[in-house]
């Protein structure tokens, strides 16, 4: 295929992405919105109101951003594991691996429909979140970097856990039973300052705290771990995912039955 060809079937792909995730949005996009905003009003208003302040902001302003990368983290990865699987098992994966696309081509065109969801996401909660509270994004570019590329790290994620499942019910394993313990105890409802000096120790293991710490310097200008450290965590997990990702699909491995 020529590169025209490729970009066509690229854009065929993300459509095809885009368009069914909006389609049933009552599932895709309505349930993140209404679970965030519970956590809003129980987390940030009523909790954390008793709380008071956390890291020199009010506990609403602080749990905002762990809350909406929350979203994104979750949707950018249940979108394509839940697409690619759903080639796999209505067997039509192996008719988009005979075709003259590239590994590229087809792995990208996931991807970004992941990508597209998760961020279409963050921005309803975003959208939700200024009912509760006022948000004055500090550093614009470093924001936007940051959603971008946690986004593509999850998505091939994502996509990894797809080519291995063999079932729905492996399908929701790790989000489950991975992503969520993470993401609760990646700094989301807590400044890692609070904790004992062991368990800060251990919470500097898990890899959520950098992406959520990243994002809220972003936002709220205040970090728990060092940004540039952050970025570069994300970066050589999106890049060992993606190089992953094209072995697979080499490979075929787990896909050509």
């Amino acid at each position: 295929m020529t590169a025209a060809e490729q970009w066509i079937a690229f854009y065929t792909i993300v459509r095809k992405e885009i368009r069914r995730f909006m389609r049933i949005w009552m599932q895709t996009l309505l349930p993140p919105a209404i679970t965030m905003s519970l956590y809003f009003v129980i987390f940030g208003a009523l909790i954390g109101s008793r709380i008071g302040q956390m890291g020199g902001f009010t506990y609403m302003e602080f749990v905002v951003p762990g809350l909406i990368m929350m979203s994104v983290i979750t949707n950018a990865y249940s979108n394509v594991v839940s697409s690619f699987f759903g080639a796999k098992f209505q067997r039509f994966v192996e008719e988009i691996l005979v075709s003259p696309m590239s590994n590229n081509t087809v792995l990208w065109g996931f991807v970004i429909g992941g990508v597209a969801r998760g961020l279409l996401v963050g921005l309803i909660v975003t959208m939700l979140s200024l009912f509760f509270t006022t948000l004055h994004i500090q550093h614009i570019g470093i924001t936007i970097a940051i959603v971008l590329m946690t986004s593509i790290m999850f998505s091939l994620a994502g996509f990894i856990n797809a080519v291995f499942a063999n079932n729905f019910d492996d399908v929701s394993i790790v989000p489950v039973f991975v992503l969520t313990p993470l993401t609760y105890l990646g700094g989301v409802f807590y400044s890692i300052d609070l904790l004992p000096e062991f368990w800060a120790g251990v919470s500097r293991l898990n890899p959520m705290l950098y992406i959520v710490n990243a994002f809220r310097y972003g936002v709220l200008g205040t970090s728990d771990v060092n940004v540039v450290t952050a970025f570069i965590m994300v970066g050589v997990f999106t890049l060992a995912a993606y190089a992953y990702c094209m072995y697979l699909l080499r490979s075929g491995t787990r896909l050509r039955q």
